[in-house]
């Protein structure tokens, strides 16, 4: 096989066969802009704006230019998320292997054309369907396509797929069809991911909205309907133009009513976090895997690439037996197609010698050991080369030298000679002939203790499963507060098993990828939230199974396209910063979005009580746009991006529901009575005023018991608010403009004093919120 030559590719590329596809990891601009502007809250505003901007005042229509300010910054910030992953994206594509021109080229998969020969080895990704053209063992998964999770042996004529993974072996494959016409494109976008990320704050939040959504309407309908029963759409309302003055009122309850940047904040927050995650070579491949990391309580990884630096040195080989083809064998080994970084470690030592490899069988996991014949000399022996406990196995004193020198750390291997080349399916070997220990070295990482022990702090527990000798494993994990035992999981069968083991044990050596899958599905089902790192072809169903898969940028295509989140750099000492991100996330929404939820709260009670009866709507919508862009809207941005290390607590939805709610009615309750106190005693421009600066004290103390605990810049925060809001009711501009004509006398002190209140309130409701588990400080 040779395979396409350079004319006959430069053909291909002119006629458009190429595997080029306009795939990202992040979402188009088209949609950032949709999600960002058309929303149901914003067409509500924007029809409010229309009214204000026809038949009332502009500047009741400030609330629009925080609209337009929300969409634009939302837009802006996913954008320069998208860029930063998308750019990301392209160092973590993967390589694929091609014959051209009787050679082995690397091509990122968009060079593929049509008719291109493909090698398939373990590890690697299909990226356009094709027909295998011959095969060594050759299993593929195509369980991201089909569901079917037991890998499918594949030989000359079987059709692959785009986007399965190989399992073990290697093949070649001709391409039969590139781009939008391969099997994975054609798929929907939703099958074409395996899962989407599970946001427990989106969730949260799309709930209270959609709770919000369906008030709405009956609300608006209530409020018109008070109004025409109050006589103020009757012919004198028109002929007066009174009619004006009650359509802004029914605007300005509307516009109380509706959370406008919460869903911003949501956004900006993740498109923060995968910005500065990015700076650090960490790849999100969707946005809300910032969020799972910080909800994570287990964390399973791979000993290798991820403990380990993943370089494998070999050592030195501890003879058995002498065999002049031992040297020729093993250079094959570390020369075949399908040879994993351990074999390939042997190059160096073991250079060509002309010898030539006749029938193989690859290395898979469940025979633990891989073969081959050696032409060599004009004589042909066969060899297998694998697992100490599987190649020597009826050689005890051979096996005992292995064990010991895996009780120091050393990674082991068998070398063996065998009478024949074993079928892919036998487990038990005949007639072998031990000829060697190889010995091979790996390096822990410098700063993986370090990272283990933050994470034991934060409260996530460690559990190393690997498929190396379990005696190997302990031994290089001693040190990092694992563990010091380790299990060996080819003794363990069933979930039962698993699971009791799972309970005691944080050390698992031989391990297979169904029992890695297996081990991520028992604690999943024991209620645990499992991240998973690797970077092999034998972890990645696990890393697809677990809610936050994590792969090395090193490691294979496969376990590369499962993961939602890819280390580009290799450095497990990441995950802390990510970690770090996500939970700051999700405390500081669940704080910023309780002020978002006490107006909505309070404004649904003013629109009700107030229309029931049958009152005027005691503000304008820029008042109210003065109260919540000083205690919401401008202190959120900043709260939102604060640091904030508090540990994980799970139910969002409740706390914020159970505490919002109490506050805004607490808000609400002492506004309508300083309101119905000012009846009467003062006119409607000093009764407004005064009731909205009852209203700021109220809802700024919200404000004032979510920032806690103080520090400096968040008492610098609450100082410049005040400051504002003292600014726009005492500066003639600002008094004008807000229409807020105060008078220093006594009905003032209504205002005051129903703002006085309302803060008490809340404070004795946060203390006690606090005690109960309502809310949570910063730790």
């Amino acid at each position: 096989m040779r395979g396409l030559s350079a004319a006959e590719v430069a053909d291909r590329v002119a006629r458009g066969e190429t595997n080029a596809t306009k795939r990202t990891t992040s979402r188009p601009l088209w949609h950032i802009v949709r999600d960002n502007v058309l929303t149901l809250f914003n067409a509500i505003l924007t029809v409010c704006f229309v009214v204000i901007a026809v038949f009332g005042d502009l500047r009741d229509g400030l609330f629009y230019a925080i609209v337009v300010a929300n969409s634009l910054i939302g837009i802006v910030q996913e954008v320069r998320a998208k860029v930063a992953l998308d750019r990301l994206a392209l160092l973590a594509s993967p390589v694929v292997a091609v014959l051209r021109d009787g050679e082995v080229v690397l091509l990122h998969p968009g060079e593929v054309v049509l008719g291109d020969t493909v090698v398939l080895r373990s590890g690697d990704q299909v990226v356009a369907d094709g027909t295998v053209v011959d095969s060594v063992d050759l299993t593929i998964n195509e369980s991201l396509l089909t569901g079917e999770s037991e890998p499918i042996q594949k030989g000359e004529g079987d059709t692959v797929l785009s986007g399965a993974l190989v399992a073990t072996g290697t093949g070649h494959a001709v391409v039969t069809a590139v781009g939008a016409h391969s099997y994975a494109n054609r798929l929907t976008s939703e099958i074409r991911r395996h899962s989407l990320a599970r946001s427990e704050l989106r969730t949260a939040t799309n709930r209270i909205l959609v709770y919000i959504s369906w008030l709405l309407g009956p609300i608006v309908m209530i409020v018109i309907g008070s109004q025409f029963l109050a006589g103020r759409f009757d012919v004198q309302a028109f002929v007066d133009g009174r009619w004006r003055e009650t359509l802004i009122g029914i605007v300005a309850s509307v516009v109380g009513m509706i959370p406008e940047g919460l869903v911003l904040l949501i956004s900006l927050a993740f498109g923060v976090a995968a910005i500065r995650l990015a700076r650090q070579r960490v790849l999100i491949q969707e946005l809300a895997a910032v969020e799972i990391l910080a909800r994570v309580d287990v964390l399973c990884l791979d000993k290798t690439g991820t403990l380990t630096s993943g370089d494998v040195a070999f050592l030195r080989a501890d003879p058995l037996l002498v065999d002049e083809h031992m040297d020729a064998a093993l250079s094959l080994f570390a020369r075949v197609d399908e040879a994993n970084a351990t074999a390939l470690s042997l190059a160096e030592t073991f250079p060509e010698v002309g010898a030539v490899a006749g029938r193989r069988l690859p290395f898979a996991s469940k025979r633990a050991y891989s073969g081959l014949e050696c032409h060599s000399g004009g004589v042909v022996s066969t060899w297998v080369l694998g697992a100490p406990e599987r190649v020597l196995a009826g050689h005890p004193d051979a096996a005992a030298l292995a064990a010991g020198h895996a009780a120091v750390g050393h990674r082991t291997l068998a070398l063996a000679r065998v009478d024949r080349l074993p079928g892919p399916d036998d487990l038990v070997l005949e007639g072998v002939a031990p000829v060697a220990v190889l010995l091979f070295g790996e390096t822990i990482r410098a700063d993986a203790a370090a990272t283990l022990t933050y994470f034991a702090e934060q409260g996530v527990r460690c559990v190393v499963i690997s498929g190396d000798n379990p005696i190997t494993v302990a031994a290089l994990a001693t040190g990092l507060g694992v563990g010091e035992t380790s299990i060996d999981a080819s003794t363990l069968s069933g979930d039962d098993e698993l699971r009791a083991a799972l309970g005691q044990h944080s050390i698992f050596g031989r391990v297979t990828p169904d029992q890695k899958r297996a081990m991520v599905r028992v604690l999943q089902e024991d209620g645990h939230t499992v991240a998973m790192t690797g970077d092999g072809v034998n972890d990645a169903m696990a890393i697809k199974d677990a809610d936050l898969g994590i792969a090395m940028g090193s490691g294979t295509s496969a376990s590369k396209a499962v993961a939602r989140l890819v280390l580009l750099d290799n450095e497990f000492s990441r995950l802390p910063n990510v970690l770090a991100y996500g939970r700051q996330v999700i405390a500081n929404v669940e704080r910023v979005a309780n002020l978002f939820l006490a107006k909505t709260v309070y404004g649904i009670v003013f629109a009700v009580v107030f229309a029931v009866l049958l009152w005027q709507f005691p503000f304008l919508p820029r008042q109210l746009t003065l109260v919540s862009t000083l205690t919401i809207g401008i202190p959120a941005f900043f709260l939102a991006l604060a640091p904030n290390r508090r540990i994980y607590h799970p139910g969002i939805l409740g706390r914020l529901l159970r505490y919002a709610a109490p506050t805004g009615l607490i808000a609400a309750a002492t506004t309508i009575a300083a309101n119905a106190v000012l009846h009467g005693m003062v006119d409607v421009e000093q009764a407004r005023a005064i009731t909205t600066v009852g209203l700021w004290i109220t809802a700024f103390w919200i404000l004032c018991v979510l920032t806690r605990p103080l520090d400096r810049w968040r008492a610098l925060l609450l100082a410049s608010m005040v400051a504002a809001f003292l600014l726009a009711i005492t500066v003639p501009f600002g008094r004008e403009f807000f229409a807020m004509p105060l008078r220093f006398e006594p009905p003032l002190l209504v205002g005051l004093g129903a703002g006085i209140l309302g803060a008490v309130a809340v404070e004795l409701f946060y203390r006690n919120a606090r005690r109960r588990g309502l809310i949570y400080d910063r730790l």
